[in-house]
């Protein structure tokens, strides 16, 4: 599940070399890895047309053309730049390529052939050239199929950002390790299926090159997910409390309690104002509700010791009434959603002031717009990828963030990253992330530490909408929640 950055990887290289591991060795393997992916997927194509870079991923580009021309395929080579300019292992593999090459400024796509993009990888550093984004729109045009090298030019292998243009390929082959850019968007959508293969480089140097970015899965949570045991009663499986707004906006809570029950926690209650009360009651049968009208008396309700995690944000209304909850609550484990969110969108340091001081026991879920006003500041800088930003907003705020898309991003104050990529676009319906938070809590109150909750909560979220499948609505989901003791 580590995803390497494309520095980390550089890194991995070096510790590789330094280890005594031929490096010219590892691009030969990582070369005929693209070349056997071009004769497993294209046997009937007329022509591979290898467009090689002034890197080492045009290095492997020319690997790969020599690999292909020795196995009968007809090879069209075009590289960008000069290639007796080319050094270390890239000047040996074009050294050792047989087929001639032309400057790139020659190639036209043409029909019948597939395209091997072995221009820059993942080590892109600033947008493509005009000419190359004209390139990128005529293959586009063209329909000509693309075997991207690591990542699809154009893509940033950090951010997932699109650099001025970039290739959509068909098929990524990339080696040893994914990187974010291959998950997160729009960079996903430009690699096609991804391919994963290991070249020869030891685990230990990878963890040793590797930093905090993993893609979130079982591997993260699954040692972490509660199991009752033969003696467990429902206290033991925690206490629930959601908190909802009025008598017209109580449908987000009913959907956040229903969840966090069919997660597992032993208990949910709903927290309502009177005037809801009748309202949820006629709605909820396991769930449980309690009337808590004001800062008074939930104050009153939490010195019941049995309440384990909490709730607020999914319909409860903005406003000083939330800021008041937030700050009785903020002492225990916490899903800060929604309303609760955008409460302290003009004052967000008394948000974070609440938070500081103690391990991280708050997850906030904030969409796009909501991370804005949250953290304007992080939001609006152009420079950083989505995992980055959730980095910088989890320290300043001391909490786990879950910031929610196609491509979720949790990230937790000690620079733990996980990116989710199990979600289907079916997903996307209202009320979905207020099933979301109710998952979470509910892990939450069964014990789960926090950024194992977030993660487990994101991913089983992703299975729960896949198993519904398309046109699901968000009442389907948690009926469709995958069992917890299935997972490893």
């Amino acid at each position: 599940m580590l995803l390497l950055t494309p520095a980390e990887m550089g890194r991995a290289d070096r510790l590789a070399a330094d280890s005594g591991i031929d490096s010219y060795g590892l691009m030969v393997k990582a070369g005929r890895a693209v070349a056997a992916a071009f004769l497993r997927l294209y046997p009937e194509a007329l022509r591979a047309d290898v467009l090689c870079g002034p890197g080492n991923n045009g290095g492997d580009g020319y690997v790969a053309a020599e690999a292909l021309k020795q196995a009968g395929v007809a090879v069209a080579l075009f590289h960008l730049g000069d290639p007796e300019n080319l050094k270390g292992d890239a000047r040996r593999a074009f050294q050792a390529c047989s087929v001639d090459g032309r400057p790139l400024e020659q190639y036209r796509p043409t029909a019948g052939a597939v395209i091997i993009d072995a221009l820059f990888g993942a080590g892109l550093q600033r947008p493509l050239s005009g000419a190359l984004c004209t390139m990128t729109r005529q293959v586009s045009e063209a329909a000509v199929p693309v075997i991207a090298v690591d990542l699809p030019s154009g893509i940033s292998g950090l951010t997932g950002k699109v650099m001025g243009a970039a290739f959509r390929a068909d098929h990524t082959v990339t080696f040893m390790r994914a990187k974010p850019g291959h998950y997160l968007l729009p960079g996903r959508e430009h690699c096609g299926r991804l391919e994963v293969f290991d070249i020869g480089i030891p685990q230990r140097i990878l963890e040793e090159a590797g930093g905090a970015h993993h893609l979130n899965g079982p591997d993260l949570f699954a040692g972490s997910l509660p199991a009752p045991a033969a003696f467990s009663h429902k206290f033991k499986r925690g206490h629930l409390g959601v908190f909802s707004g009025g008598p017209s906006a109580t449908g987000a809570a009913r959907l956040s309690a229903t969840a966090g029950l069919r997660i597992g926690a032993g208990l949910v209650t709903l927290a309502v104002p009177a005037n809801a009360a009748m309202v949820v009651a006629t709605q909820v049968t396991a769930v449980m509700v309690k009337t808590i009208g004001d800062a008074a008396e939930l104050a009153q309700w939490l010195e019941d010791s049995r309440l384990s995690a909490f709730v607020l944000g999914p319909g409860f209304g903005i406003g000083e009434k939330a800021r008041a909850f937030v700050s009785a609550l903020a002492s225990r484990p916490l899903v800060l959603d929604a309303d609760g969110i955008s409460s302290f969108a003009e004052e967000p340091d008394a948000l974070f002031a609440l938070l500081s001081g103690a391990d991280p026991h708050c997850v906030l879920t904030p969409h796009e717009g909501e991370f804005a006003r949250l953290f304007p500041d992080i939001a609006a800088d152009e420079d950083s990828g989505k995992p980055e930003k959730a980095r910088r907003a989890a320290e300043r705020a001391n909490a786990i963030v879950l910031y929610k898309g196609a491509d979720t991003v949790i990230a937790a104050p000690d620079g733990r990253i996980a990116i989710n990529a199990d979600a289907p676009p079916w997903l996307a319906t209202a009320g979905s992330g207020d099933v979301l938070a109710g998952i979470i809590g509910g892990l939450l109150a069964q014990g789960m530490p926090t950024f194992e909750a977030a993660c487990a909560g994101a991913w089983l979220h992703g299975q729960a909408a896949s198993r519904a499948g398309e046109g699901l609505t968000a009442e389907d989901l948690p009926n469709h929640l995958p069992p917890l003791s299935a997972i490893s």
